[in-house]
């Protein structure tokens, strides 16, 4: 399992806000069969291989000059380890057993 985080920075709105271009990126990702997990400074989802990764990263910019930005910032990290499997819950609980 590839593990992704992206954040998405719309420039050139009338507002500081972001709330309405997440939630956007949000739908987009569900569109494509993902589980986005919504943090405070970013979303992070996963998928079984980089061509889904991939395209909702262009799903999810694009979406963002659709609500009006004249300016967008995306950025895209991607964890993929091939020596065993893994998933957001699996490494959250490798964390949090060592903080116990």
């Amino acid at each position: 399992m590839i593990i992704a985080e992206i954040t998405v920075i719309p420039i050139g709105t009338k507002t500081p806000g972001v709330g309405l271009y997440v939630a956007r990126a949000v739908e987009e990702l569900r569109k494509l069969g993902l589980m986005p997990a919504v943090t405070a400074m970013s979303t992070i989802f996963e998928a079984e291989d980089l061509s889904l990764i991939l395209k909702a990263f262009k799903a999810v910019h694009e979406s963002v000059f659709e609500l009006g930005a004249v300016r967008v910032v995306t950025t895209l990290k991607i964890d993929e380890r091939r020596d065993k499997t893994g998933s957001i819950k699996q490494k959250i609980q490798s964390v949090t057993s060592v903080l116990q």
